[in-house]
Order: structure tokens, then C-alpha cells, then sequence
């Protein structure tokens, strides 16, 4: 948007969507994405597009804490993951053995954006536990360590009583061509103008750090290899639009049974706007505990990806938020 492109683009699309209600809008704060709209009588304020007084300051609070999310759901009926929280290396390592015959997520308690989110499968030594564990307590001063559940991820917004937008989010990947690196594929695919740094853009560049090169010497792979042509070679385990994934709308292909339940999942913490997180194994079939896990719930939940997918097409999630605050 024009004349706003500094501000996060979930930010600029509610800018745009006041403006074409009329409705005044002052940048109070433009490193913070803090604006102030005003029509009328009517004023509110409204920080990175979706922290608004729509909802109490507690809500967050519950959201930000993983385990206290996971118990209150858990009192709601709605399936969690089942694991346990450690408050120390040596506590996490006292307790490999009940672990390590199971595909695990340790990740810390209460950040958002996969950052030192690390999932186990298969076989793995205690060593690789422990480098996993110290990574998530980089980023936390306690750390869950959970089952991890098979299926597929998919991003519920829900804003008020209703779901606005459903994402597949998909990890960061190339697709090979038998002819480029991997290091290349993914220099290519940066080039692509909806990817760039810091939530300006529709989607994130994919990044080659230490995680990708882990993560591919897991799938003996690294920058150099090659990969067959139409070959896709995930470089992520987690799937998280920050880290580089794509997002793909499957806003009109899941049962309402599941919408219901990540409504459910935000009334149980007590907010009106909320990113739900679930793995699904089958979309198209009725939800029970095996199907289906709530694995998270993000106050804050970015709006400019259900409005730029990958692949699908915009919901215009903007107009849901105006909605909610009838200004």
C-alpha cells in the first residue's frame, strides 16, 4: 500500500479497509504497527492488526502459555497432544526413556513463530534430544516435550463466532529440476517478489541456516545436492509461514465439524480473534481423538497470509476484523 509500505502488511490491509469505510487512521507508533482509528464518537486503537480491545489482556496471556492452553482444552473436551514440561536440561534428560521410542515436538512454552521448536522421529540418541531440548530452553525458561501428532497442519483464524479462513501450511521446500543445488532452488524461489523479511510481504524468504542443514543431513542431503527433477525437498519440519513455508486455502474444503471445534478452542480461552493450529489426518472425516489434535492457539495471528496464500484465493480477513470492532 502505498505510502505504508514500512508497516507489516497485515497492518497496511486493515489501514486500507478503514480508509475505504472512511474512517480516519493515525500511525501512533510506525516500528510498533500501532495505529489509533477514529469515525464519529468511535475510537480505537489496534496494534500489529490484531491485538484490539476486542479482546481482554488475559486471553493473551492464556495463549502465550502452552500448558496452561493445552489444560484448559483438555476441560473442553478438545483433543491436545500429551506430554509433560520441563523447567531444566537435566529434568528433560531424566525423562528421555519415556520418549524415546515415540515421534516427539520439544518446543519452548511460550513463544510463537517455531522458534526453537525441534520434532524427533523414528530413532534419535539421546544426544540429538539434548541439543533439541537446549535449543527450545534458548528460547524459554520452560520447555514441552509432547507426542507428535501425524497428519497434516492447517491455520484456523477465527474472528468473533465464526472461522474467517483456513491455511495448509506447508514447510519450507524446493521443487528440483536435475539440474540446480538445492542452495540455487532456493535462491530462485527468493526471487519471487511476494517473499521477503520482517511480515512486509505475502510470504517469507526461505532461509539456509544451521536448522536446513540439519534437517537435510537428516534425509542424507545438503546445500549441494541436486534433487530430481519434480522432486520436492523439504528443508523444514515445522511449517511456519516465518520460517519460510507456503501457504496453501483450503478455506472451502473442511468440514464444518473442524471449524466448529477451533471456535470452540478460542471461546475456551476467551477470544474473539485467534490463530488455531490443528493437525488433521482427514479433513473430510468426522472428528474424534484420533483424528484430530489441537496443538496450538496464537494471539496475535497474521492476517496478510489468508489474503496472499500460495496457492487460493484472498479472503479478505480485514473486513472480518472491522466487523468485530463496528467502527
Amino acid at each position: 500500500m502505498e505510502g505504508y509500505e514500512q508497516l507489516e502488511l497485515s497492518t497496511q490491509i486493515v489501514i486500507k479497509e478503514a480508509l475505504q469505510r472512511d474512517i480516519d487512521v493515525e500511525i501512533l507508533d510506525w516500528s510498533d504497527n500501532f495505529i489509533r482509528l477514529k469515525k464519529g464518537n468511535k475510537m480505537e486503537y489496534v496494534k500489529q492488526a490484531t491485538k484490539t480491545s476486542a479482546d481482554s489482556y488475559i486471553s493473551p496471556l492464556i495463549m502465550g502459555n502452552k500448558e496452561v492452553t493445552k489444560g484448559i482444552l483438555h476441560e473442553h473436551d478438545i483433543n491436545v497432544p500429551q506430554g509433560m514440561t520441563a523447567q531444566s536440561v537435566e529434568e528433560a534428560v531424566e525423562h528421555y526413556s519415556e520418549f524415546s521410542n515415540k515421534d516427539i515436538v520439544i518446543k519452548p512454552k511460550s513463544t510463537n513463530f517455531g522458534k526453537g521448536v525441534t520434532i524427533l522421529k523414528q530413532s534419535y540418541s539421546l544426544e540429538e534430544y539434548k541439543k533439541a531440548v537446549i535449543s527450545a530452553f534458548n528460547e524459554d525458561n520452560s520447555v514441552i516435550i509432547e507426542e507428535f501428532i501425524s497428519g497434516k497442519e492447517y491455520r484456523f483464524l477465527v474472528i468473533g463466532d465464526k472461522v474467517a479462513a483456513i491455511l495448509h501450511r506447508v514447510p519450507a521446500n524446493v521443487t528440483g529440476d536435475g539440474i540446480h543445488t538445492i542452495e540455487e532452488l532456493v535462491k530462485e524461489k527468493n526471487k519471487d517478489p511476494l517473499r521477503g523479511r520482517g511480515y512486509v510481504t505475502p510470504l517469507e524468504k526461505v532461509n539456509l541456516g544451521e536448522d536446513e542443514r540439519e534437517y537435510l543431513e537428516f534425509q542424507n542431503k545438503n546445500f549441494e545436492y541436486v534433487p530430481q527433477k519434480a522432486e520436492t525437498v523439504f528443508l523444514r519440519e515445522n511449517s511456519n509461514i516465518s520460517t519460510g513455508g507456503d501457504s496453501i486455502d483450503f478455506t472451502d474444503d473442511i468440514i464444518d465439524d473442524y471449524q466448529a471445534i477451533a471456535v470452540r478452542s478460542a471461546k475456551a480461552v476467551g477470544a474473539n480473534i485467534c490463530g488455531a493450529d490443528i493437525i488433521i489426518k482427514d479433513i473430510y472425516a468426522k472428528p474424534n481423538n484420533l483424528n484430530y489434535s489441537v496443538i496450538e492457539l496464537n494471539f496475535n495471528p497474521a492476517l496478510h497470509i489468508h489474503n496472499f496464500p500460495f496457492k487460493g484465493e484472498n479472503r479478505q480477513v480485514e473486513k472480518k476484523i472491522m466487523d468485530l470492532l463496528d467502527i
